[in-house]
């Protein structure tokens, strides 16, 4: 599951990898998002719920859960609400909580584009490094979306305060990834959350921000195969 007001593009460089190691993979837009129709949804614990209708409608028993920052949060409600659906949990870059600063609310509500900037100075560790420019702002490009979907997004996060007890109800196998740079999670915050969780294992990928997914996804992909297998 991918970030606020990004889309399943960000997991472009990881799914014909998982799938070439067995895995049927379902790389989802969530509702508003990308190829997706609606509206945003307006909350984690409903977006968990929105998960268990996409198991129901394409006949899912069971996943093992991937998510991103945001995505993060959702696998956390999810593994805490629904034990019997998950087989394992696996967090990038993301924390029990994400506080978002008022002052970037305010502007992707308002449609503004520095909304997007501002994520992409705090979202990565050397942003000048990609060719054709930053990601982000290929995916969130226009004020539509950074108002109706990116500002959902974020106020989603910050409003979601169940990440704590939800930690302590997780049972499944979980792994939890940071980058040693991350400026949006910092270090000693996932340290912290991966000692809350029972059955977790750690691993911190040097010289990479909060855009792991991007950032170093050869390295994220290889420990992720080596947990689930």
């Amino acid at each position: 599951m991918h970030g606020s007001g990004l889309t399943h593009i960000v997991w472009s460089l990881h799914e014909q990898f998982y799938a070439s190691q067995g895995f049927n993979v379902l790389s989802i837009d969530l509702p508003g998002h990308g190829n997706s129709e609606g509206p945003a949804i307006k909350s984690i614990e409903e977006i968990s719920d929105w998960v268990i209708q996409l198991m129901d409608k394409l006949k899912i028993s069971k996943i093992n859960f991937i998510g991103h920052s945001q995505g993060c949060l959702v696998g956390i409600d999810f593994a805490s609400r629904y034990p019997n659906l998950i087989d394992k949990l696996i967090l990038v870059a993301g924390s029990y909580k994400l506080p978002v600063n008022q002052d970037l609310i305010d502007l992707a509500e308002a449609g503004d584009e520095k909304s997007v900037l501002l994520m992409m100075k705090w979202g990565y560790e050397g942003s000048k490094a990609f060719i054709g420019g930053n990601p982000v702002k290929k995916i969130i490009n226009s004020s539509r979306e950074i108002r109706e979907i990116l500002a959902v997004d974020l106020n989603a996060c910050n409003n979601y305060k169940n990440g704590k007890e939800s930690l302590k109800k997780i049972n499944c196998p979980t792994l939890c990834i940071f980058g040693d740079l991350d400026k949006m999670v910092p270090l000693e915050v996932g340290n912290k959350m991966a000692t809350m969780i029972k059955n977790s294992k750690k691993k911190i990928i040097d010289n990479c921000g909060h855009m792991i997914i991007f950032e170093k996804a050869f390295e994220m992909r290889k420990l992720v195969k080596e947990f689930l297998t």
